[in-house]
């Protein structure tokens, strides 16, 4: 199974940019698939995880309210961002959790190649 991420680009504070995740094969129903980001010298950090049966979804607080993850169909997830921030600049990861913490990049078994997302001020 692979993940192929994709959407990243270059937009100004206040813009919105939407992330795609392709899957290689359907998730199952049991699976969680999380979006992580990395910005340069800082660790990797959760994002948001939607889990594929019941659509339940989980964020970090940090984009609560302005970050949108969705099932699209069988195989593709995204992440809606809304209101963006220079702050929010960073290499962003689709990933599959391993039925670990949610949370937790090291519960993640399976990683796109990511898709850098860039916010001028």
């Amino acid at each position: 199974v692979q993940l192929q991420a994709s959407g990243g680009g270059l937009v100004q504070a206040g813009d919105s940019l939407k992330l795609s995740c392709a899957a290689s094969e359907r998730p199952f129903s049991s699976s969680v698939l999380g979006w992580f980001r990395q910005a340069p010298g800082k660790e990797r950090e959760f994002v948001a995880a939607i889990r594929w049966g019941s659509r339940n979804t989980y964020y970090a607080d940090s984009v609560k309210g302005r970050f949108t993850i969705s099932k699209d169909n069988a195989n593709e997830l995204s992440l809606q961002m809304n209101s963006l921030k220079p702050e929010d600049t960073a290499v962003y990861y689709c990933a599959r959790n391993r039925r670990g913490s949610i949370r937790q990049a090291l519960e993640y078994d399976l990683w796109g190649q990511g898709t850098l997302v860039t916010v001028s001020s």
